[in-house]
């Protein structure tokens, strides 16, 4: 009796285990694609808690976010006029090298298909020393109501 039972155990684990791997093997050619067929691609192009300039981000702010996307194109030449954000925020340039400027004299050069990460509450600058426009994609994590950038004019572009 005993081997019996050690028998139907024997071939019901090797029936469950032919019916699995069948089925997996099935799911799995399911979702093969076609050699020809164009694959989806992901890339990360950053994850960093800190700003540009080495410093960490703040905390989040408290409350029902806002999520903005802005499109910015600088013209070749154009300098942007000394500013800070409140609000944490990053980027993508997808087209031409912009430099980013801080108050303190460090220096970024953003490359084209670069990712950036801003100063938070830090006056910075930013400018297209190229022959083409930049255009960057930025993403700020904001609440309702909150400016995306504080623009000081007092303080003069060289």
């Amino acid at each position: 009796m005993k081997k019996m039972i050690n028998w139907v155990m024997a071939v019901t684990l090797v029936c469950g285990t032919t019916i699995i791997g069948l089925s997996l093997n099935a799911c799995n050619n399911a979702n093969v694609d076609e050699p020809d067929e164009p694959k989806v691609v992901s890339t990360e192009l950053i994850r960093t808690s800190q700003s540009w300039d080495g410093v960490e981000l703040p905390d989040y702010l408290q409350g029902r976010p806002e999520l903005v996307a802005v499109k910015y194109v600088f013209p070749a030449g154009k300098k942007l006029g000394w500013h800070h954000h409140p609000v944490m925020n990053y980027g993508i340039l997808v087209q031409g090298d912009l430099t980013i400027i801080g108050q303190d004299g460090k220096t970024k050069v953003v490359h084209e298909g670069e990712a950036v990460v801003e100063m938070v509450n830090t006056i910075h600058h930013g400018e297209n020393r190229g022959e083409k426009d930049c255009i960057l994609y930025m993403f700020y994590l904001s609440q309702e109501g909150m400016p995306l950038a504080v623009q000081h004019p007092e303080i003069p572009l060289e």
